[in-house]
C-alpha cells in the first residue's frame, strides 16, 4: 500500500483493514485449534447468564395468560401443584401434569422450544446420574430386561422395576422444575419477592434472597470487566502460567473487597433514606376474579389427576 502524505492526498481504507484474517474453517483443515481458556469459558458463560436473566424480564412483561394473575395466587397455585406432582406415582399421570403445564405455557406467550429446553437441560444430567445407579440390579432386584454381564451364572444389568423407579423420578423432577421455571418467567424478580412477603414470608428471608440475586449479578459485571481489561492490555496469546495465577488469585482479593465496600455504602444509603428492616413497594396487589379462577383451575386439575390416578390403579 503507497504512502499517503499531505493534506490533499484522499482518505483511505488502510490495506490492514481490508485483509481477511486465515481463521479455521468449519471442516477443521485450515489454521490450529487451540485450547480455551478456562477463565474464558467462565466469563462467557456469566455474561450469558445474563442475557438469559434479561430475557426473563421480557417474557414477564408480555401479555400472556399467567402474566395477568397475581403473584401471590401464581405462587399458591405453583404450591398445590407441586404437592400434587409429589403425590402422583405413574408416570403417566406426571406425563398428564406435564402436558398441561405445557400448554398453560403456551397460552403464556412463552417460546416453548426455550421452555422445553431449559427444563430438560437440567434434568437428564443432575437427575439422571444420580437415579441411574437404581436401575442396576445389583440395586434394585428384578426382571432383568437389559443384559450386561453375568455373575456365578445369573444376568446383571438394567431391571425393569429399576427403570420404571428412574423414569417415576425423572418425571416428577421434570414436571416440578417445569412448574418453578413457569412461575419465574411470568413473574418479574420483585413482584415475585413482594407476593412472598405478602404470604407471610419472614422479611429477613426476602431481603437476603433480593440483595443476593442483585449482587450476583453486580459481581459478574465487575469480574467480567476486570478480565476485559487485563484482555485489553495484553499483547499476544493468554499464558497459563504463574502471572495468569497470580491475575486470578488478585482479581478475587480485589472483588472481594470491592463487595465489602458496596455491601457498607449500600447499607448507609438505604439507611439514610428511612429504611427500618421491611421493605416498601409500590405496586400494590389486589386480587381480582381471574386470580380466583386460576386459583380454582389449579387446585381442581390437582384433585382431578390425583384422584383420577387412585381410582385407575386401585
Amino acid at each position: 500500500m503507497s504512502q499517503i502524505t499531505g493534506q490533499d492526498a484522499p482518505l483511505r481504507t488502510p490495506q490492514w483493514l481490508l485483509q481477511g484474517e486465515l481463521a479455521m474453517c468449519p471442516c477443521g483443515c485450515i489454521g490450529k485449534r487451540t485450547k480455551g481458556s478456562y477463565l474464558r469459558k467462565t466469563i462467557t458463560s456469566g455474561a450469558q447468564l445474563l442475557q438469559q436473566v434479561m430475557f426473563t424480564e421480557d417474557t414477564a412483561a408480555r401479555a400472556g395468560l399467567l402474566q395477568r394473575i397475581d403473584p401471590r395466587a401464581k405462587v399458591v397455585g405453583t404450591v398445590v401443584l407441586l404437592v400434587a406432582a409429589s403425590l402422583l406415582r405413574t408416570v403417566p399421570a406426571l406425563l398428564l401434569l406435564y402436558v398441561a403445564t405445557l400448554a398453560v405455557a403456551t397460552a403464556s406467550a412463552l417460546p416453548l422450544g426455550f421452555f422445553v429446553k431449559r427444563v430438560w437441560l437440567f434434568v437428564p444430567i443432575f437427575t439422571g446420574i444420580m437415579v441411574l445407579p437404581a436401575t442396576l440390579s445389583v440395586v434394585t432386584h428384578g426382571e432383568v430386561v437389559w443384559t450386561l454381564w453375568h455373575w456365578n451364572g445369573h444376568p446383571e444389568g438394567f431391571t425393569r422395576q429399576g427403570l420404571l423407579g428412574a423414569a417415576l423420578v425423572v418425571s416428577r423432577v421434570a414436571v416440578s422444575i417445569s412448574l418453578v421455571v413457569l412461575l419465574t418467567l411470568t413473574t418479574p424478580w420483585v413482584r415475585l419477592l413482594a407476593a412472598l412477603r405478602g404470604l407471610g414470608v419472614p422479611k429477613m428471608f426476602i431481603m437476603i434472597i433480593g440483595m443476593a440475586y442483585r449482587y450476583i449479578f453486580l459481581l459478574l459485571n465487575g469480574v467480567t470487566e476486570m478480565y476485559q481489561a487485563r484482555t485489553a492490555r495484553t499483547l499476544g496469546s493468554a499464558r497459563h502460567d504463574r502471572s495468569a495465577r497470580t491475575f486470578l488469585a488478585a482479581s478475587a482479593g480485589a472483588l472481594i473487597g470491592r463487595s465489602h465496600q458496596l455491601s457498607e455504602e449500600v447499607h448507609q444509603a438505604m439507611t439514610a433514606r428511612g429504611y427500618t428492616g421491611d421493605a416498601k413497594v409500590l405496586h400494590r396487589f389486589t386480587l381480582r376474579p381471574a386470580d380466583g379462577l386460576y386459583l380454582a383451575a389449579a387446585v381442581a386439575v390437582s384433585a382431578l389427576v390425583v384422584t383420577g390416578e387412585r381410582l385407575l390403579v386401585h
